[in-house]
């Protein structure tokens, strides 16, 4: 168990970042192209769902990312002294359009830092919340739940495995091929190894196979949900409870409740891996 200094890393909490890029034609080409859309490119046109995920990334120089092609801790986030990060859930609550051409803004603050002791040992939770501009219309509100923990699971006794995900009245099957989970760290710049680097993921991070982004996994489900309604939501709040990695075919799921839908990921004949629901 590893004992962190919460009072230094709370000091980040109110800690704000200011970065913009402007959506390119190109930009939505390859988007449309890494999830298979098809739609307009031309400027003044809206922009896909979920492209924001794909704009002004963070760019840390080579020298200055880690062993695992994150970049090193500290500057915005707090400097957690944990291994792995991860985007443990979230939500989105969609304004308005984003439209081609335009120039968008995410003004980002920290919000909360906050240690828990879990099954896998001492886990530390960010909250950061994102606001989305485009050219100056406030188009989206984010927020974003990341969690750093230990390398290793603590030890303890072994938990009943999860039941498999139940299938959806709406159902997806996705292969997670090497080029999907290139291209979809291509477009967030990414440098993660566990996501294309299947080496490094087996030996080193110990893994059977690469990781589907959750991100990923995230815009697939709001793409479903638009898809099934017939336009994008107004909500949309999801929570990553277990991973897929590139092993076996996954699914993406749909179910109503009520005026609601419910969605979920899961890789085949596993648990629900992305559990979200999407209002309107």
């Amino acid at each position: 168990m590893m004992d962190l200094d919460l009072d230094h890393l709370r000091g980040w909490i109110g800690s704000k970042e200011t970065k913009s890029e402007a959506v390119t034609p190109a930009l939505v080409g390859r988007f449309n192209a890494t999830f298979g859309r098809i739609g307009d490119t031309a400027a003044g046109a809206p922009a896909p769902v979920m492209i924001h995920l794909c704009l002004a990334p963070p760019a840390a120089p080579a020298g200055e990312l880690g062993p695992d092609g994150h970049p090193a801790r500290g500057g915005f986030l707090p400097p957690v002294p944990l291994p792995r990060r991860m985007w443990a859930g979230g939500s989105f609550a969609f304004h308005d359009d984003i439209r081609i051409g335009e120039t968008v803004t995410r003004r980002s603050t920290i919000r909360e830092v906050a240690v828990k002791q879990g099954r896998t040992g001492t886990l530390c939770f960010v909250t950061v919340e994102h606001r989305i501009e485009s050219d100056a219309r406030h188009v989206l509100t984010e927020r974003q739940d990341i969690v750093y923990r230990d390398l290793d699971p603590a030890s303890g006794p072994a938990k009943a495995p999860p039941p498999p995900a139940p299938e959806g009245a709406h159902r997806v099957t996705v292969i997670p091929s090497a080029p999907l989970l290139f291209r979809y760290s291509a477009l967030t710049f990414n440098g993660h190894r566990i996501h294309y680097d299947a080496p490094y993921t087996r030996e080193v991070e110990g893994y059977p196979g690469l990781i589907v982004h959750g991100p990923l996994q995230a815009s697939q489900l709001v793409h479903l949900a638009e898809r099934v309604r017939g336009r994008v939501p107004k909500t949309f709040d999801f929570r990553s409870l277990s991973t897929i990695f590139d092993t076996a075919d996954y699914s993406l799921n749909a179910a109503e409740d009520g005026e609601a839908l419910k969605l979920w990921t899961a890789q085949a004949g596993g648990p629900i891996a992305m559990q979200a629901r999407a209002t309107w």
